[in-house]
């Protein structure tokens, strides 16, 4: 199955090791940073690749792992 699109709280909470409040204060950061881009966002949900980009300058976790 190819992976999920968006990741949940719980995930970002456990990449970043930070408490879940704290992980949801930071996606809805992000959120609102897309939306002035247009975007249509997901509370509570994190497009994975901006994820990535905005915490590891990449685009995913293969990519990354590829180098």
């Amino acid at each position: 199955m190819a992976a999920q699109i968006f990741m949940r709280v719980n995930e970002v909470a456990e990449e970043l090791g930070v408490s879940v409040p704290y992980a949801y204060k930071l996606i809805k950061k992000m959120n609102e940073e897309l939306k002035q881009t247009g975007c249509i966002t997901i509370s509570g949900r994190i497009d994975r690749k901006f994820f990535h980009e905005k915490f590891y300058g990449t685009r995913s976790q293969t990519e990354r792992k590829g180098d």
